[in-house]
């Protein structure tokens, strides 16, 4: 059989994956299914363009670094602006399907907490949230053991003559990245003295703000649909998502700003 559009994509399975659960069912839980679907999707796509990214940083292949970066900023505007799709979904919209969720909660996307490994923000308690032995939890310890981006960056600057510090190079992978004062002198120089470099630095701060302004609006929308109510995987809601706001990735890209 000849392949076909739909045949590539695998359509039929695909289509077949959208099943509310409500009584009716209700109107907008279709949205809200593949809203987070699609989330998912994108997910998958982000960590499979990181992935490709410490590779590439790691040839010292700064302009395609650069290219992929780009990608990954496009793809995070993107997942910013399907929250302006989901809130057009009103509480009361919102709450006709909620108590169908049961437990299950965005919360509990493991493939978001990869993306959060990877770059960085490494909790190794998020891990108490799947069952060991679960695709989810090989993942995710994967993740924790395996240096992040901001590592591949640093081991990039090194192989362009950079002296970066060898405590810097030698950080425990598996904590989350912290501010080391004494990678401030090498990062103003490259603001100096390397154009190509400092590009690439700004796109992680591209990067970084997209990752904030992502958790900004998702925590805004959280409060505009249900409020100071407890999350339906256990967390506390828009409580929990505020205190991952204003946590800066790549705080020593932030810190030098002051001093150039």
């Amino acid at each position: 059989m000849a392949l076909t559009y739909s045949s590539y994509l695998q359509l039929d399975r695909l289509l077949a994956l959208q099943q509310p659960l409500s009584d009716g069912p209700e109107h907008d839980e279709t949205l809200f299914i593949v809203i987070h679907q699609v989330y998912e999707l994108w997910f998958k796509e982000v960590l499979h363009e990181l992935d490709y990214l410490v590779l590439v940083l790691g040839r010292g292949d700064a302009p395609r670094s650069q290219h992929t970066l780009k990608r990954v900023l496009t793809i995070l505007k993107v997942l910013v602006h399907q929250i302006d799709v989901l809130e057009t979904m009103t509480p009361l919209e919102f709450l006709s399907f909620r108590e169908r969720l049961e437990s299950g909660s965005g919360f509990q996307s493991f493939q978001f907490r990869e993306i959060e490994f990877a770059l960085g923000y490494k909790r190794p308690e998020a891990l108490e949230r799947y069952l060991p032995g679960s695709e989810a939890h090989t993942r995710l310890e994967r993740r924790l053991a395996e240096p992040t981006l901001w590592d591949a960056f640093l081991r990039c600057l090194g192989a362009r003559g950079h002296a970066v510090p060898a405590e810097v190079l030698a950080r425990d992978v598996t904590k989350p990245v912290t501010s080391m004062p004494s990678l401030h002198p090498i990062l103003l120089a490259v603001y100096r003295t390397d154009p190509e470099t400092r590009e690439l630095c700004e796109r992680l701060v591209d990067l970084d703000e997209g990752v904030m302004e992502w958790r900004y609006r998702h925590v805004k929308m959280v409060e505009r649909t249900i409020g100071g109510r407890r999350g339906t995987g256990g967390s506390a809601g828009a409580p929990y998502l505020r205190t991952t706001l204003n946590q800066p990735l790549f705080p020593d890209l932030w810190e030098i700003r002051t001093e150039l």
